[in-house]
């Protein structure tokens, strides 16, 4: 977002000009702070006082904060392949970083855990084995599983990838 439509924004939402809001951004994007900005530039505030200048602050950051998770959201759900113009248009629209995060939910990408990984190497039936506790040599039932093309490589990778799975079911 343009940082005039920041100014505009955050002059209507807090009832203040916009030449005291555009002063007042300026002077905390020079890193002054806000006792210094009440208290010694009052002429490029138009006499904004401290709880003023930190409500204009706080959402001047807040605002950058939605733009960018926007900007991170946009590129993800692009990256899958899954941007319609009217998913497209309702984040362009959102106002808060949880209404963002609402809209993206169904598209965030699911976390690979370590037993999401071992299931798709095709230990699951390895790990229901063993949590059934038969009584079989482990190590033999273990080695059905070894799949090179899939890097399950030895009977210890078999069986972390099985543990990994009887964690997660536990």
């Amino acid at each position: 977002m343009d940082k005039d439509i920041y100014i505009k924004t955050i002059a209507a939402e807090i009832s203040v000009s916009f030449k005291q809001v555009r002063g007042t951004v300026a002077l905390l994007a020079e890193d002054a702070t806000v006792p210094f900005i009440a208290r010694y530039r009052k002429e490029s505030t138009g006499g904004l006082d401290e709880t003023e200048i930190i409500n204009i602050r706080d959402r001047l950051k807040a605002l950058v904060e939605v733009d960018k998770r926007r900007a991170a959201i946009l590129r993800s759900i692009e990256e899958q392949g899954k941007l319609t113009q009217e998913l497209s248009k309702a984040i362009q629209e959102a106002d808060s970083l949880s209404v963002l995060e609402d809209i993206y939910l169904p598209y965030k990408p699911k976390r690979k855990t370590r037993a999401i990984i071992a299931k798709e190497k095709g230990l699951e039936p390895l790990a229901l084995i063993l949590l059934r506790q038969e009584d079989i040599d482990v190590k033999k039932e273990a080695k059905k599983y070894l799949n090179t093309e899939k890097q399950v490589n030895t009977i210890e990778d078999a069986l972390k990838g099985a543990q990994d799975i009887i964690a997660e079911i536990i």
